[in-house]
């Protein structure tokens, strides 16, 4: 099975925000998921983002894959580096 960490698309019609989660990549982008490991909203300024730290390390460290949205995101918080650095 492989998983990848990506956003989830939450929100109204021209007011999305999303939810960082872990899902298998055969799944939907709105479907089933893994585990929920973060939160993020472009719409404000800055854009806000929370992320599950010690969460989202344990799922790269077992091997997902984020997508390229979600590594730039996890690179805006610096959490990439922590990451990369273990």
């Amino acid at each position: 099975m492989a998983v990848k960490i990506r956003l989830k698309r939450m929100g109204g019609k021209g007011e999305p925000f999303y939810r960082i989660v872990v899902a298998d990549s055969r799944v939907k982008r709105d479907g089933r998921v893994i585990e929920e490991v973060g939160f993020y909203d472009p719409k404000t300024t800055p854009a806000t983002i929370s992320v599950k730290e010690e969460r989202i390390i344990d799922w790269l460290k077992k091997g997902a894959q984020p997508t390229i949205v979600t590594k730039s995101i996890l690179k805006t918080t610096g959490l990439w580096k922590k990451f990369a650095a273990q």
